[in-house]
């Protein structure tokens, strides 16, 4: 081994000055909801949704439980049939569940025939459908698919006669629950309670209301002369939603000998609430899409709910999810689910534009930005969602709810208050954000659903 003829580099860096990054951290996303939602001032901690009275028409996804590969729809669940809704007749709903026969089908097997006699309650329990009907020049028309707990033929229950419009053939293989209507009759006889509700069910009026289910307002038009015009008025739901702000916060605790030691060249305090925050801001976006209450996610109309046609996101499926609404602004949606839409894009030879919004470069598609979000759930079966949204008060769309001018704020509805120094000589600070979302009106968020990214 030679003589060392000159210091050695391991024992100069103890001489010498080392250059740091700021800590970093992986958990830091776009965060591009937060980015895009318009933010409205909730005075009070409240935010009241005032909308013209609409009419519930019981339109709600049914549930079921497994037991091995029998499958039983929830008693309770088959309120959510339209002439079922406001039943509360626990021994008779669970005779009625009681009645449903199971029954399995093959892909590209028909459920139901357009023509037949319409005599059975259907529930569609797993797997996918298509309604088709037939077309005007011969051709069949596509009327959408159905998916895990969407029901027809509500019409027996009441005792309405006629035949299926359409034909209901399975995409995939199907469990569906059916209820025929000789079944029915005898439970009917048995269960005078039911018989009177599906009775006044059958035989009651229906106030007046528009295609979207809202209280009619009368108005007369093309009428010439001295013609009667109808008097009206605009009537308000009694009990409308209010959306109260929820929080989140955290406690940060820092040692104040580390404060007063180690703070050159980086302020430990000031890294410490950055990082805090980053984190604070990522759990609020969570928030605002998965919260089961105020969470987009949750309240997308169920009219609004629809499903891919295939399996895959599709361009079509973004263009059916389109116009189910004025005026989209955006599109949000799961990174691996953009992949897989460019994916099916590839596969037809079509190629989507790309737009700069803060925060990056996205896919455009119909000019409108398809915004990353992991913060949207992917099921252990590989599906998913992608959101479609309208924006601001203006366009009766979605905003997001703060409260800004809180004591100590650091940033727009985030506070950072001192909270003392404990007997360990360790500092705190409570940090604590307030919001929540709103959706004005039903048309302004749409999800696609049964969305495969694999």
């Amino acid at each position: 081994m030679t003589d060392q003829l000159s210091l050695s580099t391991a024992a100069a860096r103890n001489l010498a000055e080392t250059t740091k990054s700021v800590p970093q951290m992986r958990e830091i996303t776009p965060r591009h909801l937060l980015r895009v939602l318009p933010w409205v001032e909730a005075v009070g901690g409240v935010y009241r949704v005032n909308r013209r009275l609409s009419y519930q028409v019981g339109d709600g996804r049914v549930s079921f439980t497994q037991t091995g590969a029998a499958v039983r729809v929830i008693p309770g669940e088959l309120t959510e049939l339209p002439a079922l809704r406001g039943f509360d007749g626990a021994d008779a709903l669970a005779a009625l569940s009681g009645l449903f026969t199971q029954r399995e089908f093959q892909p590209g097997e028909a459920i139901v025939e357009a023509g037949a006699p319409r005599n059975e309650v259907v529930l569609i329990a797993h797997g996918k459908v298509s309604k088709i009907a037939p077309g005007a020049y011969d051709a069949e028309a596509d009327l959408g698919r159905l998916a895990d707990g969407d029901h027809l033929g509500d019409e027996v229950l009441t005792g309405e006669e006629g035949t299926w419009e359409f034909t209901l053939r399975a995409i995939t293989g199907c469990t569906v629950l059916v209820l025929g209507a000789g079944a029915l009759r005898d439970l009917l006889t048995r269960s005078p309670e039911l018989r009177a509700h599906l009775e006044a069910r059958a035989s009651g009026s229906h106030p007046a209301q528009n295609k979207y289910g809202e209280a009619a307002i009368a108005l007369a038009a093309g009428h010439v002369g001295e013609a009667v015009l109808p008097g009206t008025f605009v009537d308000y739901e009694l009990k409308p939603r209010e959306y109260e702000l929820s929080v989140a916060q955290t406690i940060l605790r820092v040692h104040t000998r580390v404060a007063d030691l180690y703070n050159e060249p980086m302020n430990q305090i000031e890294q410490q609430l950055r990082l805090t925050i980053e984190a604070l801001r990522e759990r609020q976006e969570d928030e605002l899409v998965n919260n089961r209450d105020f969470g987009l996610l949750h309240n997308a109309d169920l009219k609004q709910r629809i499903h891919t046609r295939t399996g895959p996101p599709t361009p079509d499926d973004l263009d059916e999810l389109l116009s189910r609404r004025r005026k989209t602004h955006c599109f949000l949606a799961h990174p691996k689910a953009i992949a897989a839409f460019a994916r099916q894009c590839n596969a037809r030879g079509v190629y989507p534009q790309t737009t700069v919004v803060p925060g990056g470069t996205v896919i455009a598609w119909r000019g409108l930005p398809v915004l990353p979000c992991n913060k949207i759930p992917i099921s252990e079966q590989g599906l998913t969602s992608i959101m479609a949204m309208r924006l601001g008060t203006e366009d009766q769309g979605v905003i997001g709810l703060r409260r800004t001018g809180l004591p100590d704020e650091c940033e727009p509805g985030l506070s950072v208050r001192f909270d003392g120094i404990n007997d360990q000589a360790v500092m705190s600070y409570l940090l604590t954000t307030y919001h929540s979302a709103a959706v004005l009106v039903p048309d302004a968020l749409g999800l696609l659903e049964s969305v495969e990214i694999t």
